[in-house]
């Protein structure tokens, strides 16, 4: 018998993963920045980044629907990950509904309905599968703090200021939301397919809002940050919410594509 081949994605994770760290880090930098400048050049009207962000997180959001009506368990999932989605969507909802009542209002309108049933699922039919014990995430330490900054910080409109705060209390749970699942994914050591999907779906979601953001500052030149001479906080907090959320989603990519490229189902969180 001849000696097994190797696939081509084989050879190129096995050398990725010799390389140094600053190595990985400027490759993955570098492919980040093609895809900002291939989304420059084929997407024209910014707010379609939103859109595609906003139907990816739905998408994966249906992912999980998928595992808990097949599968019939909710192992794996981080139900307080789930509150706090649903939280900030439900906060976001609101604050679009009165303010704008475009798609984006009907997306997250979706998003909610499907993540309150998940909730659902997990806290009622499906409870005897939810692993409490790993889910172990304070709440409090990503609610208060954004409560906290939302009032100190937020957009300066013409709507009423409640609501201004509430906008800006939504942006940043949702930057922080996906802790309570990477916690209890660190803590499982294992994750499964279904829930591997859904939070890459999240990261994919997350990247497009990112890029949205990174365009618009420099096609203005970076107006919206020289505001922040004249004390207006909000584009920045804004902004460093969406990277924040990206670089906290950016190490579990990179492991969801490697143990996709190499054919495992059950992927294995780096300890």
């Amino acid at each position: 018998m001849g000696r097994k081949r190797s696939s081509p994605a084989n050879v190129v994770f096995g050398w990725l993963r010799r390389q140094p760290m600053k190595v990985k880090i400027f490759l993955g930098a570098t492919l980040a920045l093609f895809a900002l400048v291939a989304l420059k050049l084929t997407v024209k009207n910014h707010s379609h980044f939103f859109v595609a962000s906003e139907a990816v997180h739905a998408l994966g959001i249906m992912v999980l629907i998928y595992k808990l009506t097949t599968q019939k368990t909710c192992s794996g999932l981080s139900l307080k990950s789930q509150e706090l989605t649903a939280l900030f969507l439900a906060v976001r909802l609101f604050c679009s509904t009165i303010m704008e009542g475009d798609i984006h209002t009907l997306l997250d309108f979706t998003a909610l309905v499907s993540t309150i049933w998940v909730i659902y699922m997990i806290r009622f039919k499906l409870k005897s599968t939810y692993i409490k014990e790993l889910d172990n995430f304070p709440l409090y330490y990503v609610v208060v703090p954004s409560a906290i900054l939302a009032v100190l910080i937020h957009p300066y409109t013409q709507h009423f200021r409640v609501g201004r705060i509430l906008w800006a209390l939504g942006a940043y749970i949702e930057a922080v939301s996906i802790l309570p699942q990477l916690h209890l994914m660190q803590n499982a050591k294992m994750i499964e397919p279904f829930t591997a999907h859904y939070v890459f779906a999240l990261g994919i979601s997350r990247f497009l809002s990112c890029a949205h953001w990174i365009i618009q500052i420099y096609e203005t030149g970076g107006r919206y940050l020289y505001l922040i001479g004249s004390g207006y906080f909000w584009f920045l907090a804004a902004f460093i919410a969406e990277m924040v959320q990206t670089f906290i989603l950016t190490d579990f990519c990179y492991y969801y594509v490697k143990s996709v490229m190499k054919g495992q189902l059950i992927m294995k969180m780096p300890v």
